[in-house]
């Protein structure tokens, strides 16, 4: 008996997966009708990157997994290519100067831009990047005649753009920049460890920085 009622619900039930499988067959989708044309899709790349960082009498070791992403010529790509140059994109890091953090600013620098507690900058990535974003604000009122004046022209073999322009004030200060350019490149300052600013003028020439507003008052404030 139970074998009959059985036969009930198995029947019906294999002549509606026949007739789904028949009016409904499997499709393959044309993958031609997809595009990502004109969609930013910047993140692809990891990379692991152990760091060790000290601070005066507060020290940490810490293993990050760092990952970078593809930013293209952006304005993100250019300040993570900058601190990576700058400290491989360590937040907690002091190098043999004392400068620190991911952009390794300088304490004076820091002071202009209203950061006066370095230790509590350096833990603080936040204020990191406002202070960067300050910086390179102020910096670029700084140097706005020099951009407008040289943008375009070429000293060294290197073609100058804003960019590096801000990038090699981040380097060596608006001042030493505004006289290598006025001197085509015939002052060339170099930090301690041997980077030149034709170096990041090169380095970080033609990325978008449009995003960074001139402004001389510019303050790193969270």
């Amino acid at each position: 008996m139970l074998k009959k009622i059985t036969n009930y619900f198995v029947i019906p039930f294999a002549i509606c997966v026949i007739l789904i499988t028949t009016l409904f067959p499997k499709t393959t989708v044309d993958m031609t009708n997809f595009s990502t044309e004109g969609l930013e899709l910047n993140y692809t790349v990891s990379e692991d990157i152990a760091l060790s960082t000290t601070f005066g009498e507060t020290a940490q070791h810490t293993t990050y997994n760092r990952f970078f992403p593809y930013l293209g010529k952006s304005y993100l790509g250019f300040k993570e290519a900058l601190a990576f140059k700058e400290s491989r994109g360590n937040y907690f890091t002091v190098n043999d100067l004392g400068y620190l953090g991911k952009y390794q600013f300088g304490a004076e620098t820091l002071k202009l831009l209203g950061v006066y507690n370095p230790e509590y900058f350096l833990y603080t990535p936040e204020l990191q990047e406002k202070a960067f974003l300050a910086n390179s604000e102020r910096n670029k009122w700084i140097l706005r005649k020099d951009i407008a004046r040289f943008v375009g022209m070429e000293i060294h073999g290197t073609t100058i753009t804003e960019s590096g322009i801000l990038a090699a004030a981040h380097l060596a200060g608006p001042g030493n920049v505004k006289k290598f350019l006025r001197s085509r490149g015939g002052y060339n300052l170099s930090d301690a460890y041997g980077t030149s600013i034709s170096y990041y003028m090169k380095q970080f020439s033609g990325y978008d920085t449009s995003f960074i507003k001139p402004n001389l008052k510019a303050k790193a404030n969270l």
